[in-house]
């Protein structure tokens, strides 16, 4: 799990929160966090206009990657070997990390800001979302645009999910599944205000969002029903994840902190133990909390 203030992303335990490590070296705001897939390295966005490599078991930086404005996104190819970057410039950019100081491939086509990019297809191609109110498909081998997706809004946020063949896209108060392989839309939500983020769960049981009015949502994914809504940031929610076995999901505020959620309230799973109502000492008792937990950063 990836956590970040200003300028100082910062590695945690993902069932407890627990605090790993903080990666020291960017002089500005982190935009964006990743860890290849077996969690060995981490790359960092960050406003200082770099992107940077870390050792993820030690802490120590890699590499820095000049860009010429703020990047906002890093995603790692499944083997590793090259980190795709977006951001400010409009540019996508695709770094060889065994020859870092070489100028990497870049991709041009967006008229706007780019907020998200991601390897796609079995690292075959690139989906990236921009603020020209677009989401762009690429292909990898001839650097070309094969598909466009136009929206009325700027997409505000983008999850891949290809073990389900799924592609999540919020714009406005839109939750919109598309079919991954095709890009067609599959079905979309109309959530009470603006959406700044939204999570698949894993087993396709439930959708979880977060935005502009401090709450969070979980919606069931076959009809679209609103399951609750509860708030517990003071700010609103830019960032919700579910974990890779759906059993808790992440939301990240405005207000500084960083809250797990139980997937299934009362379960015994990391933090969160089951207590019976008779073992409850009073509403003041220092037990751990049965709901959420809360990181401050």
């Amino acid at each position: 799990m990836k956590q970040f203030e200003y300028g100082k992303p910062m590695l945690r335990q993902g069932d407890t929160g627990d605090w790993i490590g903080t990666f020291l070296g960017h002089k500005g705001a982190v935009w964006g966090a990743t860890l290849n897939k077996d969690a060995t390295k981490a790359a960092t966005a960050a406003a200082d206009f770099t992107a940077k490599v870390w050792d993820a078991v030690t802490g120590d930086e890699l590499f820095t990657l000049a860009h010429k404005h703020i990047v906002k996104s890093v995603d790692f190819t499944e083997d590793s070997s090259h980190l795709l970057t977006a951001g400010q410039d409009k540019l996508l950019r695709i770094y060889d990390l065994h020859k870092p100081e070489a100028d990497p491939e870049q991709i041009g086509g967006h008229t706007s800001a780019i907020k998200k990019a991601l390897w796609y297809n079995n690292d075959r191609q690139i989906i990236s979302a921009a603020d020209d109110k677009t989401v762009r498909l690429w292909d990898r081998a001839s650097m070309t645009e094969i598909k466009t997706l136009n929206f009325n809004l700027s997409v505000s946020s983008m999850e891949y999910i290809p073990e389900g063949d799924t592609l999540l896209i919020t714009y406005g108060r839109t939750i919109a599944l598309y079919n991954s392989s095709s890009l067609e839309l599959i079905k979309s939500f109309e959530a009470p205000a603006s959406i700044h983020s939204a999570s698949l769960h894993p087993e396709k049981d439930c959708i979880v969002a977060g935005g502009d009015d401090f709450k969070l949502y979980k919606y069931d994914y076959s009809s679209g029903e609103e399951l609750e809504s509860y708030k517990g940031h003071f700010g609103p929610v830019h960032c919700v994840r579910f974990s890779p076995d759906g059993e808790l999901y992440a939301s990240g505020s405005e207000d500084g902190t960083l809250r797990l959620w139980q997937t299934a309230v009362g379960k015994t799973y990391g933090l969160w133990k089951c207590v019976l109502p008779e073992e409850l000492v009073s509403e003041n008792s220092d037990s751990i909390y049965n709901t959420s937990a809360e990181i401050k950063a």
